[in-house]
């Protein structure tokens, strides 16, 4: 019996000091704009655009207060919307098209990912900025 609690004890007193370590040592959670520019590493910026086909994007993603990135064949679309300061990427993105592209003048609408999808808001979307791969020069 002694062993046991003995072995209890130590595995107790090793998980207390991991509960120890200092917040100092946490990751630092990166900014929005840190993360889109993680995002967009080894791309460069194309012309703005109006719309994009919806039908094609295979990815969107909700990058916190900044923008959502939709991901169009190799292409990364990055849309600032208005009301940028309420996305969440724990958001769920409810977009009503009024034809087979998403345009600047559409609204994306917001709610919560909770139990009761509770609507959190809206943003308005502006112009789609292409990003594309840049091709390196190995020769």
């Amino acid at each position: 019996m002694k062993k046991s609690v003995s072995a209890f004890a130590a595995s107790m007193l090793a998980a207390a000091s991991l509960l120890g370590v200092p917040a100092a040592q946490a990751k630092p959670k990166l900014t929005g704009e840190e993360q889109l520019a993680k995002m967009l590493e080894g791309r460069e910026a194309g012309k703005p655009v109006n719309c994009i086909p919806l039908s094609q994007a295979t990815d969107t993603t909700v990058i916190p207060k900044t923008a959502i990135v939709y991901r169009v064949g190799s292409t990364l679309y990055v849309n600032r919307p208005t009301n940028a300061d309420l996305l969440d990427d724990d958001d769920i993105l409810v977009t009503r098209l009024f034809g087979s592209q998403l345009c600047s003048v559409d609204t994306v609408q917001l709610h919560d990912r909770g139990g009761a999808h509770m609507w959190s808001g809206f943003v308005g979307l502006r112009e789609f900025v292409p990003y594309k791969k840049v091709k390196s020069s190995d020769k």
